[in-house]
C-alpha cells in the first residue's frame, strides 16, 4: 500500500492498551488516530499528574513506576514525532456506519475509520449497599483519581468497602500519602481468598506484591465482612455499621466511604459497534466476543480490560495482539503473536484467580431491603426493581423500561449488575438468563449545544 492510501485506523483509549497498540502500529509504518477522554495518555492505572505535581512517578505508580514511565515516554515520543495523531480530553460518544460521534472542547465532530480498535478500559464494579446514595460515597477509582491527579485525601476520615487488589491497592496509597483510613472491609473471607491461590500463583511476584501492600494496612484490614448500612447526617456520610467475620456488631465513623469490587468491563461502545457478548460465570458479567487476537468482526478490534480484566500487563499484551491482528488483515507485515500468547495465558490464569478470589458479592445483592436505592442516578429503589421484575417477566430490558433502572447519567454503569442480581432473585433464574441492558447513544452524557455545532 502506498502512503496515500494508508487506511485509516483510530483507537479508542490510551491507557497500556492503547498504547501498545498504536506503537505497533508507527512500528509498521502506519499513522493511528487516538482518542482519548483525558488530557494526557495512560489511563487511569497509569494517570499522569498535572504539570507542577511534586509526587514523583515512584510515589504515585508504586512499583509499577517504571512501567508507567516507559509508557508516557514512548507515546509523548510518538505524539510529538508526528507518527500519531493524538486526540486528547475527547469522547467517542456515538458511532455508525463506520463514523465515530467525537465529544471534545469545541462540540461533536464525526470522523471515519477504516479500522477501529478499542481500547475502553474498565470502571468500578460497584454494588449497593443501603445508604450508598448519600454524600461522601465514592468508588474506589475516584479515590485513587483525586490521590493520583490532585494529590487530596476525599476525607477526613475514610472507610474502604468492597473486595479485590484495588481496594487493597488504594488503602495503601491513601496510608502511604498520609490519609487517616479508619478501615479496609473486605466482604471476602480468609477462606474464599485462598481459593484463588492456585490461580494466583501464576504470577508470585505480583501475588507477593499484593500481600506487602496488604500488610501496610495493618490492623485496618478486615476479612469476610458483612456490611450493613451507610449512616448519614446533614452534612453526607457519618458512619458505617457492618458486622466482622465472628458476627460482632461494630460502627466505624467516617465522613468518606469508597467502595468497589473489582472492575466491570466498559463495553458500551463495543455494543453500539455489534459486538456479540457472552455471559462470564467467573467475573459474574457480560464480556464482549472476540478471537484470541482480540477481532470482534466488522473491521472493530478489542483489547485491554474492556475486553478481558487482565490489568495493566494484560492490556499491553492485548493492545499488541489486537494491532498485529488488524496490521495482518490490511495485509501489512504483522509481528509474531506467539510469545504475546504465552504470556497472556499466564495472566489470564492469574486473573481468574483473583476472581475466584474477591468474588461479587450476589448474596449481599439480593438480600438487600425493598427501600434500599439500587439506581442513584435515578433513585431507584430495591422495591421498584422487584416490582418491574414481577411485571416484565424477569427480562433486563422490560425492568429497565418499567422501573428507569439505569436510565441516568451513568447509563448503567454502577447500577446494572446489582439490578440484574435483584431481578435474577425474583425470577428465580441464573444472571445471565436475564440479560443485559442495550447500550445507546450517547453513552456518555452530552450538551444539546455540542449536537447543534455538530459538522
Amino acid at each position: 500500500m502506498t502512503e496515500t492510501s494508508s487506511p485509516r485506523i483510530v483507537i479508542v483509549g490510551a491507557g497500556p492498551a492503547g498504547i501498545r497498540a498504536a506503537a505497533t502500529l508507527v512500528e509498521a509504518g502506519l499513522q493511528p488516530v487516538v482518542i482519548d477522554e483525558g488530557h494526557r495518555a495512560g489511563g487511569q492505572i497509569y494517570r499522569l499528574p498535572p504539570d507542577g505535581f511534586i509526587r514523583t512517578p515512584e510515589q504515585l505508580y508504586g512499583s509499577e513506576a517504571a512501567k508507567a514511565r516507559a509508557l508516557h515516554e514512548l507515546f509523548d515520543r510518538l505524539a510529538k514525532e508526528g507518527r500519531l495523531i493524538h486526540c486528547a480530553a475527547s469522547s467517542v460518544i456515538a458511532m455508525h456506519e463506520g463514523r465515530l460521534h467525537v465529544l471534545g472542547e469545541s462540540g461533536v465532530q464525526v470522523t471515519s475509520y477504516d479500522r477501529l480498535i478499542l481500547a475502553t478500559g474498565a470502571s468500578d464494579r460497584v454494588a449497593p449497599v443501603p445508604g450508598w446514595q448519600n454524600a461522601g460515597v465514592y468508588s474506589l477509582g475516584a479515590a485513587q483519581i483525586a490521590l493520583k491527579a490532585q494529590g487530596v485525601a476525599l476525607g477526613r476520615r475514610i472507610v474502604l468497602i468492597g473486595s479485590g487488589p484495588l481496594l487493597t491497592l488504594v488503602g495503601a496509597q491513601l496510608v502511604k500519602a498520609g490519609a487517616d483510613v479508619a478501615a479496609v472491609l473486605d466482604t471476602s473471607s480468609w477462606r474464599q481468598q485462598m481459593r484463588g491461590l492456585w490461580g494466583l500463583a501464576a504470577r508470585p511476584v505480583v501475588a507477593l506484591r499484593g500481600l506487602a501492600l496488604r500488610a501496610r494496612l495493618g490492623r485496618r484490614y478486615h476479612a469476610g465482612v458483612t456490611l450493613e448500612r451507610i449512616e448519614a447526617d446533614e452534612q453526607g456520610v457519618a458512619a458505617l455499621c457492618w458486622r466482622d467475620a465472628g458476627g460482632r456488631q461494630c460502627h466505624t465513623s467516617c465522613d468518606m466511604i469508597g467502595m468497589g469490587w473489582h472492575l466491570r468491563a466498559e463495553t458500551h461502545l463495543a455494543d453500539l459497534a455489534g459486538c456479540a457478548f457472552g455471559y462470564d460465570e467467573q467475573w459474574q458479567q457480560w464480556l464482549p466476543k472476540t478471537d484470541e487476537m482480540g477481532r470482534a468482526g466488522n473491521g472493530v478490534y478489542l483489547a485491554g480490560d474492556g475486553l478481558r480484566l487482565l490489568g495493566a500487563d494484560g492490556a499491553e499484551i492485548a493492545g499488541r495482539l489486537a494491532a498485529a491482528a488488524c496490521l495482518a488483515d490490511l495485509g501489512y507485515q504483522a509481528p509474531v503473536a506467539s510469545a504475546d500468547l504465552r504470556k497472556r495465558a499466564r495472566v489470564e490464569r492469574f486473573a481468574r484467580g483473583l476472581a475466584r478470589a474477591f468474588p461479587w458479592p450476589a448474596a449481599m445483592v439480593r438480600a438487600l431491603p425493598d427501600e434500599a436505592i439500587v439506581c442513584r442516578c435515578e433513585s431507584v429503589s430495591v422495591a421498584a426493581v422487584r416490582e418491574g421484575a414481577d411485571l416484565g417477566s424477569g427480562e433486563a430490558n422490560r425492568v429497565k423500561s418499567l422501573s428507569r433502572v439505569g436510565m441516568g447519567r451513568c447509563q448503567g454503569r454502577y447500577c446494572q449488575l446489582g439490578a440484574v442480581e435483584l431481578i435474577a432473585a425474583q425470577a428465580g433464574c441464573a444472571p445471565d438468563a436475564v440479560g443485559r441492558f442495550r447500550g445507546q447513544a450517547p453513552v456518555r452524557p452530552a450538551p444539546i449545544g455540542a449536537f447543534l455545532r455538530e459538522g
